[in-house]
């Protein structure tokens, strides 16, 4: 393994904190974040049943933590490469811990979504922070790589975990549990983090208040918006006023940011072209992912008549075939480059989606679904790896919470965008064919399920075309892109 190298911006004497404790503690920083997106999934009808939460305001269990976690992902990015990145990641996880103690101890709904957007928040702290850590910690190419490699595995592991875990613990001590679970954790975390963390300086210069207000209050409403699209439909007077708005908001934020001398975003990093290539890959990638977890975790409970801890279980091999092809696509990256690995990576994750597309109303698990679960999972480690390697690739220290943000962002609002579309396609007046003909309801439901796959096939096919924009990447340091990063800033100087 290449040799790990100090962060440019640490103070002297950080460097002799150990790689791999530091890459094993964000790992499970990160692996906490990415698990509370599914783990309350499994617990809602548990959660609407105790608190007595009407069907309309249910949602908000979700979505609250989703809208919080994309919409400050900026902010949270730069706060860290501002004010130090551990400092930010151990606020981020005292938020984290103290939401999750309130949510689990909520009486009334209204304390349940505010504590889970509180908790949406610390992790919007934590991703960045966490993620331009391990970029500052690894040097660009093998050891980075490598790093990656078991950070990208994360990704579908927590889910399915998630999956497991609520089920087991809302069959068990309670709903409550799949939030006081974390308490201890973040507890943990927060008081280690100083013995284990190297800390950077930070950039001493003005916050870019106005731009941190506007981009997050735009990137809220829009995921906010998208996701309520997906329930009332594109036309709904909830949604189009929201993305209208939302619009207005971004646009501002462009405008505010070319007037600034020290912008939230310096423009100037979207030159790098590995950078902006693999955040719009992104964004169509993780509406895949998305889609497919949501239908098929629909089909399996609507259609083959799975309960909830079957669900979950039925995506283990998935998970764990993420994680193997994760490993394997760090070794093929330092190789290869990470073009021709993203490349086979989304063509495994097309083949997976169009299986299940071809899937019947009595198909048997393991013909009609685990070979799609498994080139899905196949996939999904040739692609979150080297998509994470580009988006960082060139990339300044000192800016590697803005980029670590920027990839994070685009997995959220990639997420959003593409359930809400296939979401649309699949359920188009669906309510009225099944009204009109009852008994073929499981029939027009399973038609809607393949619409919904087809989409997710569509959207890695445009990942796959983006792919081909990328340059063919080195495996080794690629030169900081100093110079495009900092033009923006210079020419208001």
């Amino acid at each position: 393994m290449t040799s790990p190298r100090a962060d440019a911006s640490a103070p002297a004497g950080d460097d002799t904190k150990s790689p791999g404790l530091i890459l094993a503690f964000l790992c499970i920083a990160q692996f906490m974040v990415f698990l509370d997106v599914s783990i309350v999934n499994v617990a809602i009808p548990s959660i609407e049943r105790s608190l007595d939460i009407s069907a309309a305001d249910l949602p908000y269990v979700v979505t609250a933590y989703g809208t919080l976690l994309g919409g400050c992902l900026m902010l949270g990015s730069r706060l860290a490469d501002t004010f130090g990145r551990r400092r930010v990641l151990q606020v981020g996880l005292a938020l984290f811990g103290l939401a999750s103690l309130a949510g689990g101890a909520a009486q009334e709904p209204i304390l349940l979504f505010v504590s889970r957007g509180v908790q949406g928040l610390g992790a919007a702290m934590i991703a960045p922070a966490a993620l331009s850590t391990l970029t500052v910690t690894f040097a660009e190419g093998e050891a980075r790589n490598k790093a990656l490699g078991i950070w990208g595995g994360l990704a579908g592991i927590a889910s399915v975990a998630g999956v497991v875990f609520g089920g087991l613990l809302t069959e068990g001590p309670g709903w409550r549990w799949i939030f006081f679970v974390n308490v201890p954790i973040a507890v943990a975390a927060v008081l280690l983090a100083p013995r284990i963390l190297p800390e950077s300086k930070g950039e001493r210069r003005p916050f870019d208040i106005p731009g941190a207000v506007v981009i997050t209050g735009g990137l809220m409403l829009l995921i906010y918006s998208l996701d309520e699209a997906i329930t009332y439909g594109w036309g709904s007077a909830r949604v189009v006023p929201g993305l209208v708005v939302a619009g207005l908001l971004i646009a501002a934020f462009v405008v505010i940011e070319q007037r600034r001398r020290d912008p939230l975003v310096p423009f100037g990093i979207f030159r790098l072209p590995t950078l902006r290539t693999a955040n719009i890959a992104t964004v169509f990638f993780l509406g895949s992912v998305v889609t497919l977890f949501f239908f098929a975790s629909l089909y399996m409970q609507q259609i083959l008549e799975y309960d909830a801890l079957q669900t979950g279980l039925a995506y283990v091999p998935l998970a764990v075939m993420a994680g193997v092809a994760a490993g394997v696509a760090s070794q093929l990256v330092t190789k290869a480059g990470a073009k021709p690995v993203l490349m086979a990576g989304l063509v495994f994750a097309t083949v997976g989606l169009f299986l299940l597309s071809r899937a019947d109303a009595d198909a048997a698990y393991a013909s009609g679904v685990l070979p799609a679960f498994l080139l899905f999972g196949l996939g999904m480690g040739f692609s979150f790896v080297p998509l994470q390697i580009a988006a960082q690739m060139g990339v300044p220290d000192r800016q590697a919470g803005l980029a670590a943000g920027l990839i994070n962002t685009s997995q959220e609002l990639g997420g959003a965008l593409g359930l809400a579309v296939a979401a649309t396609i699949a359920y188009q007046n669906l309510p009225e064919q099944i009204a009109a003909a009852p008994a073929r309801a499981q029939e027009l439901l399973m038609d809607a399920f393949h619409q919904a796959f087809q989409v997710g096939a569509v959207l890695t096919l445009a990942a796959f075309v983006l792919a081909l924009l990328l340059p063919r990447l080195k495996a080794g340091p690629q030169p900081a892109a100093e110079a495009p990063a900092d033009e923006t800033a210079r020419a208001h100087a």
